[in-house]
């Protein structure tokens, strides 16, 4: 399953955040044994960095985070034809519909969200992480 990864899973996953960070981590698992391909926009890697330093007062951490993404992701660039896609769209959210977009250019399964409401109108589905685990266990995905 290819799947875009919403910037606060990464961040959920990278800077252990509680609730969430259990969620997280089986994603990460099921991309390390090859289950699921990650894909973040290039823009996140830009809001990791920003969002790590900020949360632990390290450059060096925030390094770190964004070294440990490019590791485990596939980066989907973010060029003119996706932002006018999604200058164009009916998302409100700007940032979430350049994920959209980005999503629908790599021709991905889903993007994975905690928001899944924020992408309503979206063309691709949003899933939760439990979703599409889940998704992952039934028969005919195997």
């Amino acid at each position: 399953m290819n799947v875009l990864v919403d910037t606060n899973i990464l961040l959920d996953f990278l800077l252990q955040r509680e609730p969430f960070f259990d969620d997280a981590e089986l994603l990460f698992q099921a991309i390390d044994s090859g289950q699921v391909i990650g894909y973040a926009t290039a823009t996140t890697l830009t809001d990791i960095f920003y969002i790590a330093r900020r949360h632990t007062r390290s450059i060096e951490q925030a390094r770190q985070a964004v070294s440990e993404t490019l590791i485990a992701m596939e980066i989907c660039p973010v060029n003119r034809a996706v932002v006018e896609s999604a200058f164009v769209s009916d998302l409100a959210d700007f940032e979430d519909a350049v994920q959209v977009a980005c999503a629908v250019a790599q021709g991905l399964d889903a993007i994975l969200t905690r928001d899944t409401q924020g992408f309503l109108n979206s063309s691709v589905p949003a899933l939760s992480v439990q979703e599409c685990l889940q998704h992952l266990e039934e028969p005919n995905n195997e």
